[in-house]
């Protein structure tokens, strides 16, 4: 069982809603965000076209979200500055470095150079992110991911602030991640990477739906697919988008919700097709409607169906720990 410390508490109710319910829009894309922009534009992307991007999903998409997960390259101290993030509104900072490491037994992670845990709750955030690569089945380099989580989730402690960790599965040479075959895997893998991860002191899982919905399709199934990641979760967990459609995550969404989910933290399911707009005008125009909405729709599904992320620790939202005469001396 986690202990909760107070900073930690209220890092969480900062990137939550009143109800414990986790409604995140991430928007920390870089490598993948540029990749979009360049298929549509068929030139090399700039540093102020990005941030503009990213100004843009902010300013739409801020105010209805419990929080949104930024960057630091392009994206959270720039919304801060733009004025675009308001201040009812959690920050989460991911950590990690864009892309990752190759390695012969699989992809390394790496962190920001030049970023921090401590400079990110410096500068307001409520939240440290990190993504991680990760197969369970491949020992020698899950070491390598797990002692990296380590790391971090130290540095979360020293300061106080909440960490969240995003495993993502992928195929290896041999395996193709469309096929059937890496379906009939992927609730093993994701359901074993959530026990192996969450027994490390972190505080949010941001995991994949562990099943492939092109191939599994019956929800009794997949509700008990995602009831088995809930029970070897020792912490709250939120599902990610990985860039389905829309109306995939929104079936996503509410089986994981009604399995135990504490909510979502999703990105380009809500908003990439309106990176493909190349008139500005028609690009925000098309965020504040059609985006909004979906994450409107997204947000009733958790807050309808989700599980507070303080009964996930086993307390109650009025009595999160208890807080002795001259805490503070010992804080």
């Amino acid at each position: 069982m986690n202990k909760l410390s107070i900073g930690k508490i209220r890092g969480l109710q900062q990137i939550s809603t009143e109800d414990g319910i986790f409604i995140i829009c991430a928007m920390d894309h870089r490598g993948s965000l540029q990749t979009m922009i360049e298929k549509e534009q068929l030139e090399e992307v700039e540093y102020q076209e990005i941030v503009e991007r990213k100004l843009e999903l902010c300013s739409a998409l801020a105010p209805h979200a419990s929080a949104v997960l930024l960057d630091p390259d392009y994206g959270a101290a720039q919304c801060i500055a733009g004025g675009v993030l308001p201040g009812h509104t959690g920050l989460l900072v991911s950590i990690e470095a864009t892309g990752y490491q190759s390695d012969p037994q699989g992809r390394v992670t790496t962190l920001l150079d030049g970023w921090s845990v401590e400079k990110i709750k410096r500068m307001g955030g409520s939240a440290v992110k990190i993504l991680v690569y990760y197969r369970s089945d491949l020992a020698e380099v899950a070491t390598k991911q797990l002692k990296t989580i380590q790391m971090v989730a130290e540095e979360c402690l020293k300061y106080d602030i909440p960490f969240l960790v995003e495993p993502k599965t992928y195929a290896v040479k041999g395996e193709n991640a469309d096929s059937p075959e890496f379906a009939a895997k992927l609730p093993d893998l994701v359901i074993e990477t959530a026990r192996q991860i969450t027994s490390l002191p972190i505080d949010v899982l941001k995991t994949e739906f562990p099943a492939d919905l092109n191939y599994e399709t019956d929800k009794a199934k997949l509700l008990e697919i995602c009831q088995q990641l809930d029970e070897v979760s020792q912490v709250p967990w939120v599902i990610l988008s990985a860039g389905v459609d829309y109306e995939m995550f929104l079936k996503q969404v509410e089986i994981a919700c009604q399995a135990g989910a504490s909510g979502f933290l999703g990105g380009r399911a809500i908003w990439q097709e309106a990176i493909q707009v190349g008139d500005k005008e028609e690009r925000v125009k098309f965020l504040s409607t059609t985006v909004v909405d979906r994450l409107k729709e997204l947000a009733g599904i958790a807050a309808k169906y989700g599980f507070p992320w303080y009964r996930k620790f086993g307390v109650e939202a009025h009595n999160l720990v208890a807080v002795p005469e001259s805490w503070y001396k010992g804080y």
